[in-house]
């Protein structure tokens, strides 16, 4: 079921596959009356990247979106210290800042293989392909890649540190909206002579996907600490027209709950990111799968509570993991040994408390208000994790069970498809109100330049009659 692709080298880095052999498409031909007609409004778009697809950066070195020269390499205490959130008794997740900032959708990953250099694309080709839509992004850094003209400056990228929480970043994203949106009115009174009222579309990559969702629903306001969670008031309507997803993991993914458990390596002579440092990272748990879906079993039954920290203590997950004591004593080189794994049970409950509230605000049925739309495009053509058994005697996890998706999201997580693990329809179950959902024959990073995506995204930003 895998669509045909090939790899940059021999850095087979499952996220951000290379080069393909589909025909060329002249999207520029299609679409450029549309890009140079400016006299109908025309909606700014915004770019939302996924989990990994910002650049991170630390007083000049990279924390992540290079594996070359200097970067935070996760197998030494500097660099492990640098990609993990920092960890403190009594804060709240929200006080624990560091120096990482985010500096930009990743339009290229630079590695070294064998002391080669490569650069493996990400969202370079969707970037470039609002470019030939006439939406001009002055932070794309492809000198001569395209000819925008003079008129053309209604796309942004919203970079965000996707180690945080999900609705950390909607309140960020909130502020950038509205410092964009005075920025566009000012150019359009100044280019055009019009006051013009400015909305936005989201185009909106994998945890972009809820970032923008969570946005929509609750606008910039955080989740609070406890207490009941609060009704969607769809208050993010107010700057928002439309948003497009692609490859979301609305019912989350095996990908991050075997991350957490077990750690992550990226490819072949790559680093491996331990389990102790990815769970530092409050967004990845914001991930994990829904336990009423039945995707985590032990002994054939479903694990109902995935947020249970005894159950991530007695399977020995994330911090709990074998070998992550030294890890602990890396993060944590100014804390006592005896409060070390108090600090990090503290942290874990806080995240796991964090995670269910905000999954129970994505998850509440809720219909937008008119003139919002929500659109999703997925994949459905490649065999996707979606089932896993725990061995009781190691907490160890093995796929058990695969189904249709991109790699990474199954279809049914994407469509947040209430039908898994309940009674089955002919009809979608879900919470969400899509507008309209695409389905493409691609995996999960490919669908972001998929040409026939790509077209029709084009044509729904561009030409596509609006209420």
């Amino acid at each position: 079921m895998k669509p045909r692709a090939c790899w940059i080298g021999t850095a087979a880095l499952a996220l951000f596959p290379g080069c393909r052999s589909d025909p060329p498409v002249d999207l520029a031909a299609v679409y450029q009356r549309a890009a140079e007609d400016h006299q109908a409004q025309r909606n700014p778009v915004v770019l939302i990247p996924g989990l990994l697809g910002s650049r991170l950066e630390e007083d000049g070195r990279v924390v992540w979106g290079a594996f070359s020269n200097v970067y935070a390499d996760p197998s030494e205490p500097d660099g492990a210290r640098a990609v993990a959130l920092p960890m403190r008794a009594g804060a709240r997740l929200a006080e624990l800042a560091d120096g990482v900032v985010p500096t930009g959708a990743l339009s290229t990953l630079t590695l070294s293989v064998f002391g080669v250099p490569y650069g493996v694309t990400a969202y370079r080709g969707l970037l470039v392909a609002l470019g030939v839509g006439g939406y001009r992004d002055e932070e794309l850094g492809l000198a001569g890649a395209i000819d925008y003209g003079e008129g053309h400056y209604t796309c942004f990228q919203f970079a965000y540190d996707w180690r945080r929480s999900i609705d950390e970043n909607a309140v960020l994203l909130h502020e950038f909206l509205a410092e964009r949106r005075e920025y566009v009115r000012a150019e359009t009174k100044s280019r055009f002579g019009r006051d013009d009222e400015v909305k936005f579309d989201l185009v909106a990559h994998s945890m972009g996907g809820l970032v923008a969702r969570y946005y929509l629903r609750y606008g910039g306001k955080p989740l609070p600490e406890d207490g009941p969670v609060p009704e969607p008031d769809w208050s993010g309507a107010e700057l928002v027209e439309r948003a497009i997803l692609v490859g979301p993991p609305n019912a989350g993914a095996i990908e991050a709950f075997l991350a957490l458990a077990e750690g992550w390596k990226p490819g072949p002579f790559l680093p491996r990111y331990p389990p102790a440092v990815l769970a530092t990272m409050p967004a990845l748990y914001q991930l994990l799968p829904r336990g009423r879906h039945g995707a985590i079993r032990v002994g054939g039954e479903r694990v109902e509570d995935l947020f249970d920290p005894e159950l991530w203590e007695r399977n020995r997950w994330a911090f709990y993991a074998d070998g992550q004591d030294e890890v602990l004593a890396t993060l944590l080189p100014n804390v006592q040994d005896a409060e070390r794994t108090a600090v990090a049970r503290e942290h874990l409950e806080r995240s796991l408390a964090k995670a269910r509230r905000v999954q129970r605000a994505l998850d509440a049925p809720s219909t937008p208000p008119p003139g919002v739309e929500l659109m999703l495009a997925a994949g459905d053509s490649v065999d996707t994790a979606s089932a896993v058994e725990i061995d009781p005697d190691t907490g160890r996890a093995a796929v058990v069970e695969r189904a249709a998706g991109d790699g990474t999201v199954t279809r049914a997580s994407a469509l947040l498809d209430e039908r898994v693990g309940g009674a089955w329809t002919s009809r979608l179950v879900s919470p969400v109100r899509w507008s309209r959902v695409m389905f493409f024959f691609r995996d999960h990073v490919d669908l972001t330049r998929d040409p026939a995506f790509l077209d029709n995204l084009l044509y729904v930003l561009l030409e596509e009659p609006r209420p």
